[in-house]
């Protein structure tokens, strides 16, 4: 019989970084502010959040991330200007984001890590599983990785991880699990985890991205856990406590993604991202792909 676990309403978005892969573009505009086409990777973030069913949103800022509340607050001026203009599909446009959920916020005063930062946002969880979503990952909204891992946490318990395979040469940019595999072809149960290893130390190829469902005694972790790589509060760190005794917040698992993703944290990606989604988008796509093929095709006979 399937245990019944509490349903999952909060969602926590870290924001705090400083951006500096985008400098000098960051120096006075947040990174999750940078648009993807004509939306700012942020709203992507917080749109899969609604859309998993968590509509009360926790977003941990710091110095210089003023824009962040400012884009899901309303602009009663630009409103007004629209609507004299009789312009609505822009009002609309507008409007969408200060009306896609309930936003809260609050500031990571000292920047000492992704663990850190989730453990800002111990006073508005309180003693319920969450879910934390890193706004360098986007992710497709054709492929719902975030609603499998809730499925996946409010049947099992403890918390979820997102997995994805990638080349054994690329595993050092990410966190690396050990797992088990379950009677599900797409979940795993994770036995270990290893922050940015080196490939011949990396327990596997599967990379942990931007995605956890969090079981909340994940806090008291938190609060005892020291500094690890980089000098900062890994998450990682926490959850490999909670892997190694499920007594203590219950298992840990993870859901292996095979989907879309758009990497938008380094700064090719992040242009690969747009050209990935501008593709896709009725509205520009057709006109876009055709520039594309010529742009290509010219510079193929160039070089």
């Amino acid at each position: 019989m399937t245990q019944s676990h509490p349903r999952i309403s909060k969602a926590v978005i870290p924001a705090a970084g400083l951006g500096t892969r985008f400098l000098p573009a960051t120096k006075a505009t947040p990174k999750e502010m940078l648009p993807v086409v004509d939306k700012p990777a942020i709203q992507y973030v917080v749109e899969e959040a609604v859309s998993a069913g968590l509509d009360d949103v926790l977003m941990i800022t710091g110095r210089n991330k003023r824009p962040l509340e400012d884009h899901f607050d309303r602009n009663y001026e630009l409103e007004s200007a629209l609507q004299k203009k009789g312009d609505a599909h822009r009002l609309a446009k507008v409007q969408e984001s200060s009306d896609l959920a309930t936003m809260h916020y609050v500031r990571q005063g000292d920047p000492r890590g992704l663990g850190h930062a989730v453990l800002c946002a111990a006073p508005h969880v309180g003693h319920e599983p969450f879910a934390v979503l890193l706004g360098d990952d986007l992710i497709d909204p054709r492929d719902p990785l975030l609603q499998r891992m809730i499925e996946i946490q409010e049947r099992h318990g403890g918390s979820v991880i997102a997995l994805m395979e990638v080349a054994p040469e690329q595993i050092h940019l990410y966190g690396s699990a050990a797992v088990e595999t379950t009677a599900d072809s797409d979940v795993v149960k994770v036995t270990g985890l290893v922050e940015k290893p080196d490939a011949a130390d990396a327990p596997s190829n599967y990379a942990i991205i931007g995605r956890y469902v969090l079981d909340p005694h994940i806090f008291d972790i938190l609060r005892k856990t020291e500094p690890g790589r980089g000098g900062e509060i890994q998450l990682t760190d926490a959850l490999q406590q909670l892997a190694d005794d499920e007594k203590v917040g219950g298992p840990v698992h993870g859901v292996v993604f095979r989907g879309r993703r758009y990497d938008t944290g380094d700064r090719g990606d992040y242009l690969r991202a747009i050209v990935r989604l501008a593709c896709e988008r009725e509205d520009l796509g057709p006109d876009f792909r055709t520039w594309l093929r010529t742009y290509v095709a010219e510079e193929m006979q160039e070089s």
